[in-house]
């Protein structure tokens, strides 16, 4: 979708191309702000995401993202029984993550606010 287009129905595009790129540069903190507040799975991880639809996503993308956050040191797992069916990995925030997510929390903001400045710029803060 361009810029400033619509979608048939008239609505601007939640799941067009910028949405993705928003979406795609947001996401792994998202998920490291899901974790801080305990032990998730996939699936469980997809349906919090879910819950606002410009962060909904899918297992093609949710999964790669948690195995860089493993192998990166920022999230760490371990395989629980299930009792609706095979055992489920859970992904938890490690030391790393918590401190990556940190620095992501302190930068957002004056980052959201540099963004608004120039797609608003004549608002004032």
């Amino acid at each position: 979708m361009v810029p400033g287009e619509t979608s048939s129905d008239g609505a601007e595009g939640a799941d067009g191309p910028v949405a993705s790129q928003l979406r795609r540069g947001v996401l792994e903190y998202c998920v490291l702000a899901l974790l801080r507040d305990g032990p998730r799975y996939g699936v469980e991880l997809l349906q919090q995401l879910a819950e606002v639809q410009v962060m909904a996503t899918s297992q093609g993308t949710i999964y790669p993202l948690l195995s860089r956050l493993r192998r990166t040191g920022l999230a760490a797992t371990y395989l629980q029984e299930s009792a609706s069916g095979p055992s489920r990995r859970y992904y938890t925030l490690t030391d790393a993550g918590r401190r990556a997510l940190d620095e992501f929390a302190a930068l957002w903001p004056d980052f959201r606010m540099a963004v608004d400045h120039f797609l608003n710029p004549g608002e004032q803060p």
